[in-house]
């Protein structure tokens, strides 16, 4: 298949609103692919690279390069020319990426382009996400949905689903199945602005301590232990402790749901900054392991002694973790039975009472908690509303000191705002960057604004003076050697534009540090 078909349904997605439409256009692509193209084709339109990452950087991607006139790229020849970009490494990798991006985009024709450059820099935003795609490939398959999701959720990938449902037809679908040594797609948790809506919503529940953790899946059969990341990566040989660990369990055969953690001395998760740095190095594993000891903590079970669970309500799946998981490896937990329940047997309501536990955990240094119905079944690589996550949301006040032109459907865009926040002399401090939480509406406003602010103008965008105040949400704090305060933000987004406040009421550099515990 050529590109220039996938970039024209691509297009055409993007085009219409309906989600029927979408999903038929979907179809009548992955009815001409071939199965060697599947995975490829199924992961573009759902918006990802199958190599994840290539290394190229929004000033790569903003180089104009001449398009070709005809079309002639094949899909796997652009999969090929991918996976060269991503494997380059060593001295001269950089422009040696440089390079092969330029002989990739010069192959292509302007429509291709456009296509390939939104990929790459994750914002191919058409609306042909994954829940759209599976609804695609079921159509072209002639079977249900609901059939091909649980085939996603257990064969890893909706590539790997796509590759061979295609080539054998429906009947594949069913046989795939829950098997030890091979990752499923982890079952994600809606949020709720509080543990009370999340009651009203679930009805009987468990409300669990939300760690800020490295969320792992862990198979063990036998004296083989594996462990996995949520996008599926295989980093066993960096938790030698875990792998220990699970081993002295009494069950033999067993899929287990943990976060992985590293507590201090007074049992509070270390910043997750840290974590993710002990648990991304594959250097010296067993001096990291000594500085930083990590330790799983589990909360669901998946399957066990060769049985499959996924099916079964989370009050069973809890009660089988706890047969032969020992209490302090398992997350704290709050029962509750009755969400109506007006007087406990302590005095309190149980939406009081749930309310109390999520306020000690958060005081004890986790990140919030999650509010699970206690009849649900693990759905796999979806994010379900049978779990409700419930954490602090925090605001700042800062100021626009920068914005990068953005790329794909933001082309010609201010989109990738630079933010500063208030130094004690008076001055700007940069935080970081954001390009999230805007609406189209948003961005054209503010490339308006940013303008006829702009002090100094680049290819990659503008310098402006700091008169734009923009309130924005986060998760957290974190440690940056990258920006002067010493300290980013964790999942920073737009929520709106202060133009009730001057920059010099935008919030202090010392407010943000004060938040890194």
């Amino acid at each position: 298949m050529l590109l220039a078909e996938l970039a024209r349904t691509s297009r055409e997605i993007s085009t219409t609103s309906r989600r029927s439409a979408k999903v038929a256009l979907l179809a009548a692509l992955f009815r001409t692919l071939d199965p060697a193209e599947a995975p490829l084709a199924v992961t573009w339109l759902a918006g990802r690279l199958v190599q994840r990452r290539t290394g190229l950087g929004p000033r790569s991607l903003s180089a104009h390069v001449p398009p070709a006139a005809e079309p002639t790229l094949t899909v796997l020849e652009v999969d090929r020319a991918l996976e060269q970009i991503a494997t380059r490494a060593g001295k001269g990798a950089q422009r040696a990426r440089l390079d092969l991006l330029r002989e990739l985009l010069g192959a292509a024709t302007e429509q291709e382009q456009r296509f390939l450059v939104a990929l790459i820099a994750g914002e191919l935003r058409q609306g042909a996400l994954e829940a759209l795609a599976v609804e695609g490939l079921a159509k072209a398959l002639g079977a249900d949905p609901q059939e091909v999701r649980r085939a996603v959720m257990l064969g890893g990938s909706l590539g790997a689903v796509a590759r061979r449902a295609l080539d054998e037809g429906p009947r594949a679908l069913g046989e795939f199945g829950l098997t030890v040594g091979r990752p499923v797609q982890p079952m994600l948790a809606h949020s709720a602005q509080s543990v009370t809506e999340a009651l009203e919503q679930l009805g009987p529940c468990a409300v669990e301590e939300k760690l800020d953790g490295i969320r792992a899946q862990v198979h063990r059969d036998g004296d083989e232990v594996a462990v996995y990341t949520r996008s599926l990566d295989d980093i066993t040989d960096r938790l030698p402790e875990v792998v220990r660990l699970v081993r002295r369990l009494p069950r033999r055969t067993a899929v287990l749901d943990a976060e992985v953690v590293s507590l201090d001395p007074q049992g509070v998760p270390v910043a997750f900054q840290e974590l993710a740095g002990r648990v991304g190095s594959r250097l010296d594993v067993p001096a990291a392991s000594a500085a930083l000891p990590v330790l799983p903590v589990f909360f669901d079970l998946l399957a066990l002694d060769d049985e499959d669970l996924l099916d079964r309500p989370l009050a069973e799946r809890r009660q089988a973790l706890e047969s032969f998981v020992p209490r302090e490896l398992l997350v704290r937990r709050l029962l509750v039975p009755d969400p109506r329940a007006a007087d406990g047997p302590d005095g309190r309501s149980a939406a009081d009472a749930a309310e109390a536990f999520a306020a000690r955990m958060l005081a004890h240094g986790r990140e919030g908690v999650v509010v699970k119905a206690l009849d649900a079944s693990y759905r796999a690589g979806r994010r379900g509303r049978s779990w409700l996550k419930v954490k602090p949301v925090h605001t700042l006040d800062l100021v626009v000191l920068a914005a990068e032109w953005g790329h794909g459907r933001r082309t010609g865009l201010l989109s990738n705002l630079h933010l500063g926040a208030r130094a004690e002399d008076g001055t700007f401090t940069m935080l970081g960057k954001t390009f999230k939480g805007m609406t189209d509406a948003m961005l054209g406003e503010q490339t308006r604004l940013l303008g006829g602010l702009a002090v100094e103008r680049h290819d990659w965008g503008v310098v402006v003076r700091p008169e734009l105040v923009v309130e924005v949400a986060f998760d957290g704090v974190q440690r940056s050697t990258r920006y002067p305060a010493g300290v980013t933000l964790r999942f920073a987004r737009v929520l709106r534009y202060r133009r009730d406040k001057q920059a010099a009421e935008t919030d202090p550099v010392e407010a943000v540090r004060r938040l890194l515990r």
